[in-house]
Parts: C-alpha cells; sequence; structure tokens
C-alpha cells in the first residue's frame, strides 16, 4: 500500500487503476478510506489500497483559511441594503478538513464568497440575529427577523433589506413577514441557495445578485428570489405568501402557487409581470407581532379518526386541515364522521380551517353537500391560500386579543394578498 502523508484540507492528485482524481482530503472516521472532496463539490471515499500514488497540489494553511485581515469592502454603488443573515446554505462557507460548512456571518468575508453582490448595491448594515437551519426555527425566530427588518426598513439611508434563509422552510418566514410588516414601504426579499458555494453548480451568486437587485428596485412587497430555471439565466421574484419549495434539489425549487411572478430578474435589470405594490418612502412601516404559536397543520388521509381533533382542541387554540379535493372531510359514513367533533370544539371556541392538499386550486364548499356541511359545522374554508400560510395566518389573527370572535373574518381578510382573486395556471 502506498504510504500516504495527508492531512485533512490538502489538496491533493490521486492516481487510480484507471483514472486521476483531484480534490481536498476530509476527515474521516475510517483509517482505510481515503474521504476527498472532489472539484464537483461531491465528496468520495476511497479506499487506501486502490490508490496507486499520490502528491500533494497545496498544503492546507489552518491559520491562513480563519484569518480576518483588514478586507476593505466595496462601497462604489449608489443604492443601499440592509442585509440579515439567519443560516441556511447561502450563509455557510465549507469547513476544509470535514467536508461540511460552517456558518459566514463576518460581513468582510462574506464580500470575499460574494463579491458581485457589492457591485450593485453597498450593504449599509448586517444583523445576525442567529445562525439556525429553517427546520429548526420557530415563530419566535420569525418574530427576531421581523424586527431586525424593521429596524432596517425604518433607516433613511437604506433602500430595501435581503434577507438569507435556509430553503426547507422559507415559505414559512416569508409568509409571516408579509403579515407581520404591516404598511410596508420598501422591498423585503428573501434568497437562498440549494448549493453550497464550493459547487461548481452553485446558485448562490446569482440568486444574491438578482436579490439585490430587486431590494432597491420599486416593489415594496416581501418577495422570495431564486432561480427562474436550472441554468444560471435570471431569477424570479415572487410573492412570499404564495411561493412553495416544490423540489428537494433543484436550482428553480421555488414556483408561485396559484399565482405568477411578479418580476423577472437579472442581476442589471428587474422585467415587471404584474402588479404590484410600489415602494414609498414616507409610508412608515409598522411591526405587528402578535402571535399565538398554540396552532397545529394537520394533513387529512384516508381512514383518518376524527379523534384527532380531541387531541389538538385540548392543547391549541386552532387548526388547518389540508382537506381533499375542493375541501372534503367525511361526513356521513358512522365510523369516521367528522361532523359532531367539529361542531363540538368549534363550539367551544376552537377555530378550525380548511385548505387545500391539492397544492394548485381553489376550495369551494359549495359544490358538493360534502362541503356545506362543513361549513354548517363551522369549518372556515381559506380558498386558494396555501396550507403554510395559512398555519402562519391563523397564529397571527389568535394573537391578536381584539379580534376574539372574528376569527373566519379576519383569515378571509386579505393583509397581504395571502388570497388570489383569481387562479393562475
Amino acid at each position: 500500500m502506498v504510504e500516504l502523508n495527508f492531512k485533512p484540507g490538502d489538496k491533493v492528485r490521486l492516481r487510480l487503476a484507471l483514472e486521476e482524481l483531484d480534490g481536498q482530503v476530509l476527515e474521516s472516521s475510517d483509517s482505510s478510506v481515503l474521504l476527498l472532496k472532489l472539484e464537483s463539490g461531491y465528496n468520495v471515499g476511497i479506499p487506501k489500497e486502490n490508490i496507486l500514488a499520490g502528491r500533494i497540489l497545496s498544503k492546507f494553511n489552518d491559520e491562513k483559511t480563519d484569518e480576518k485581515n483588514d478586507f476593505k469592502l466595496p462601497s462604489n454603488a449608489e443604492r443601499n441594503v440592509g442585509l440579515i443573515i439567519t443560516g441556511g446554505t447561502i450563509a455557510s462557507k465549507l469547513d476544509s478538513r470535514t467536508g461540511g460548512v460552517k456558518p459566514l456571518t463576518d460581513i468582510n468575508e462574506f464580500a470575499k464568497f460574494y463579491p458581485e453582490i457589492f457591485k450593485i448595491v453597498n450593504v449599509k448594515k448586517i444583523e445576525v440575529p442567529f445562525m439556525i437551519a429553517s427546520e429548526s426555527m420557530t415563530p419566535d425566530h420569525w418574530i427576531k427577523i421581523a424586527e431586525s427588518v424593521e429596524r432596517m426598513l425604518i433607516d433613511k439611508e437604506i433602500d430595501g433589506v435581503i434577507v438569507t434563509h435556509g430553503t426547507d422552510f422559507l415559505g414559512y418566514t416569508a409568509a409571516a413577514l408579509s403579515l407581520f410588516l404591516r404598511n410596508l414601504n420598501k422591498p423585503v426579499v428573501l434568497t437562498y441557495s440549494q448549493r453550497s458555494i464550493d459547487r461548481a453548480s452553485s446558485d448562490a451568486n446569482l440568486n444574491l445578485q438578482c436579490a439585490a437587485r430587486m431590494a432597491v428596485s420599486d416593489c415594496a412587497e416581501v418577495m422570495i428570489v431564486g432561480h427562474a430555471t436550472i441554468n444560471d439565466d435570471f431569477c424570479f421574484a415572487m410573492p412570499g405568501n404564495r411561493t412553495r419549495k416544490l423540489h428537494s434539489s433543484r436550482r428553480d425549487a421555488f414556483k408561485p402557487v396559484n399565482d405568477i411572478p411578479i418580476a423577472k430578474v437579472w442581476p442589471d435589470k428587474v422585467e415587471f409581470i404584474r402588479i404590484y405594490k410600489k415602494r414609498d418612502d414616507k409610508r412608515k412601516v409598522e411591526l405587528d407581532i402578535n402571535f399565538n404559536d398554540k396552532v397545529a397543520l394537520v394533513k387529512y388521509y384516508p381512514g383518518q379518526s376524527s379523534d384527532i381533533l380531541d387531541y389538538y382542541a385540548l392543547k391549541h387554540k386552532g387548526i388547518v386541515i389540508e382537506a381533499a379535493g375542493l375541501g372534503h372531510l367525511p361526513v356521513t359514513e358512522a365510523a369516521t364522521n367528522w361532523i359532531p367533533r367539529l361542531k363540538k370544539h368549534i363550539k367551544e371556541g376552537f377555530s378550525v380551517c380548511a385548505a387545500a392538499q391539492t397544492i394548485y386550486g381553489r376550495l369551494d364548499p359549495y359544490v358538493y353537500s360534502n362541503g356545506r356541511e362543513l361549513v354548517d359545522a363551522g369549518v372556515i374554508f381559506l380558498e386558494d391560500m396555501l396550507a403554510e400560510t395559512a398555519l402562519v395566518k391563523l397564529g397571527w389573527v389568535l394573537g391578536h386579543r381584539g379580534w376574539i370572535g372574528k376569527v373566519k373574518e379576519k383569515m378571509l381578510e386579505n393583509f397581504a394578498g395571502e388570497i388570489g382573486d383569481r387562479l393562475h395556471v
């Protein structure tokens, strides 16, 4: 076996029986396997007995990697933005020894990884309220982000705000910000990356550049900005509370549902596609972070017992049910009839809303008798509102004590465009 004096972080070239591989050595839990990060960004484990020869192309310099020198931020753009970093792939850098990632929280480091954004805007202010994966977020995190955004929006020198975020539960945060930030006066843009910056196929750079362009645009809405296609051609700016992640790994994972994008965005221009709320720096944004987290989202499945309502009514104040078809639940079969329990708990003050589990389309309880019985029982049908937006909105509505007794009225009030006036196909 060839003796390999490699250390984690070293860039090396290996000769195997049929090919040569270049990559960076990673820490391996198996001493008989050399773990290598390839230039493509993928990791591969190679049994050391299969390596015919190897040499170091460059040694890993731990001090050089972690140093924070006097790098000066570019500052030649005409418009200013605020940047809020919360975590996710887009705000992470490669750990050369483990092959994983670690937070990218220093603005100087951020500029080194993403210099192009600073050609479009000046980053006037940066906040890192926390660094956390989006699946670990709670409503308290949404509130912290909203507070950071509000502080930046009232700064007269800041033209718009960019929020970097993990992809998996980005839609919930976007929906929350669309409700928490009332009377919005400037653009609020959430962006992400599906693939880390060390990978050749990373979507981070284009997403950030387009987010910067949209943040200084004329559109005063909460938006999600990301790849429009799998290619690096342009991005879509999409309504935050009507957009969903529809693919686990594609770069164009996010799509508006029952709606169309607000605009096509390139690093150097914006092409609006539909009517939007225009910026007005004279408006004063209002922070409305009242929220009751005793809400739940449940997907109905065939044969599901209505007993589940007893559990949620005991511990929660309201529930959103992803119902079938146009908004259907069992109402006639004796074994699974949901009507008795729905009537009981709704009468006692438990709020029950229905959203579509079909994703696309609008609920209509009046086509079949099933839906009409549910309406009579007190279920609130939320038209074409996304289920995750419905969950966030229900918690927000129930958080306002002055709206007790007005839950249906407020859930069907269109506060931030979360309910569409017509369907787009």
